[in-house]
C-alpha cells in the first residue's frame, strides 16, 4: 500500500518505520528536517511519568514505563538511567505520604522493567546526598528512576533504521500545501495519490485539518514548555514543585550542565514558540527557592520551548492528558496527543490500523 506519513517528530518516525516493516510503500513529508522541532524541545527525559498518576492515567504510565525500557536497551549510548531527588518541605503542596503511595505504585507498575526502586532518606541524609540544597524546613526526602536521553540524536538513531527500507522515501523541507479525505497530497505545485495518508503533525494536526475544510472531533490544548539551561554541573535530577502552586519542574544533570523546565503556557499555533522573558524569570525564581547557589538571568547560557499537543483537557493544563487519539476520515487518519516515550506504541496502532500489505 502507498502511504503518506505528514510530520517528520518522532512520532512520525516511528509511525514510518513501522509502515516499512508492514511492506508498505512510505513517504515521510516535513517541513523542515527531521526531529528539528517539538520532538528536539523536550525535558529530555524517557518517563512513565509519575505526575501522572495523579490523574488516574494508570495505562498510559504503565505503558510508558515498558517503553522507556525499550528505548533504554535499544540505544544505551543516548537513553540511560537517571536517579532523581524529591525533596520534601514542611510547605511542600503534597504530603510525604502521597508522595510514598505514588512512588510505590511507578514501581509497581514498572514491573519487570523497573531500572531501580524508589528510596527514602531523613533529613539528615538528604543533606548529605543533597548538599546543593536549601534545607530550611526540609523534612525528609524520596528518590526514584527514570530515562534520560538525547532526544534529537535518539531521534535522529530511529530516522536512520526506517532509511535503510528500501520502501521509505523521505521528503525534508517539503510543506504540504492540500490533503484530502481521499489520500491526495499537494505539495511543491504537485498533486500525488496514497492509499493512505497519516497526519502526525503533533501541534499542528488540527490546523492542518481545519485548513483544508475538514472537521477535527477532538480538541488540541497547545501548551508551550520553556526550558533554561545553566552553566554548572549536578550531581542528581529533582523533581520539584514550584512554589506556592501544585506545578511540578525538573532540574537535571545533562551534558555537564544543568538543565531546568518547564512551564506551561496555552499558546496558539500562530504564536512564536520560544521563551519568554516572564518564563525565564519563573524558572529561575522556581530554581532559587530550593538551590543555595542562586542564579540570575546572565547564568542561562540556552534557553528553548516546544509546544505539546494536550487532548481531553482541564482548565489545569497540567490536569492535560499526555494520551492521544486516533481519527479516521475515510484515508486520511490523523492522530492527536501523544508523547515522546510512547511514540512506538503508537506506531504500533496505527500501523495495526492500516493492516499489513
Amino acid at each position: 500500500m502507498k502511504i503518506a506519513v505528514i510530520g517528520g517528530g518522532i512520532n512520525g518516525v516511528m509511525t514510518a518505520w513501522e509502515l516499512c516493516k508492514y511492506g508498505h510503500s512510505v513517504t515521510l513529508f516535513e517541513r523542515h528536517t527531521l526531529i528539528s522541532q517539538t520532538s528536539s524541545a523536550s525535558s529530555k527525559l524517557l518517563h512513565g511519568g509519575l505526575r501522572y498518576l495523579e490523574n488516574f492515567e494508570f495505562r498510559l504510565v504503565k505503558e510508558a514505563l515498558r517503553e522507556r525500557q525499550w528505548w533504554i536497551d535499544q540505544a544505551p549510548h543516548l537513553a540511560q538511567p537517571i536517579k532523581i531527588f524529591i525533596p520534601i518541605y514542611k510547605q511542600s503542596r503534597r504530603p510525604a505520604w502521597l508522595y510514598k503511595i505514588g512512588l510505590f505504585l511507578y514501581d509497581l507498575l514498572s514491573g519487570e522493567n523497573n531500572i531501580g526502586k524508589h528510596q527514602k532518606y531523613n533529613k539528615v541524609s538528604m543533606q548529605n546526598i543533597c548538599p546543593d540544597l536549601k534545607t530550611d524546613n526540609l523534612v525528609i526526602g524520596f528518590s526514584y528512576y527514570d530515562g534520560q536521553m538525547d532526544d534529537y540524536r535518539l531521534g535522529l538513531w530511529a530516522a536512520d533504521k526506517v532509511k535503510k527500507y528500501k520502501n521509505f522515501t523521505l521528503l525534508e523541507n517539503t510543506l504540504i500545501d492540500k490533503v484530502s479525505v481521499d489520500g491526495e497530497v499537494t505539495y511543491k505545485n504537485s498533486k500525488e495519490k496514497f492509499e493512505k495518508v497519516i497526519n502526525i503533525t503533533g501541534p499542528w494536526a488540527s490546523k492542518l485539518l481545519s485548513d483544508n475544510n475538514i472537521k477535527s472531533e477532538n480538541r488540541l490544548d497547545l501548551v508551550r514548555g520553556s526550558h533554561i539551561v545553566i552553566s554548572r554541573k549536578l550531581d542528581h535530577g529533582y523533581f520539584l514543585e514550584v512554589p506556592n502552586e501544585r506545578r511540578i519542574f525538573f532540574v537535571l544533570p545533562y551534558q555537564g550542565q544543568t538543565l531546568i523546565g518547564t512551564t506551561e503556557v496555552r499558546q496558539l499555533i500562530s504564536d512564536e514558540i520560544k521563551p519568554t522573558k516572564p518564563e525565564i524569570a519563573y524558572l529561575i525564581d522556581a530554581y532559587n527557592h530550593y538551590f543555595k547557589d542562586e542564579i540570575i538571568e546572565k547564568d542561562v547560557v540556552k534557553s528553548f520551548s516546544g509546544v505539546r499537543p494536550l487532548i481531553k483537557s482541564a482548565n489545569n493544563a497540567n490536569k492535560a492528558t499526555r494520551g492521544y487519539a486516533i481519527q479516521v476520515n475515510k484515508d486520511l487518519i490523523s492522530i492527536f496527543g501523544g508523547k515522546w516515550t510512547t511514540a512506538r506504541q503508537l506506531s504500533y496502532k496505527v500501523a495495526n490500523l492500516i493492516g499489513r500489505d
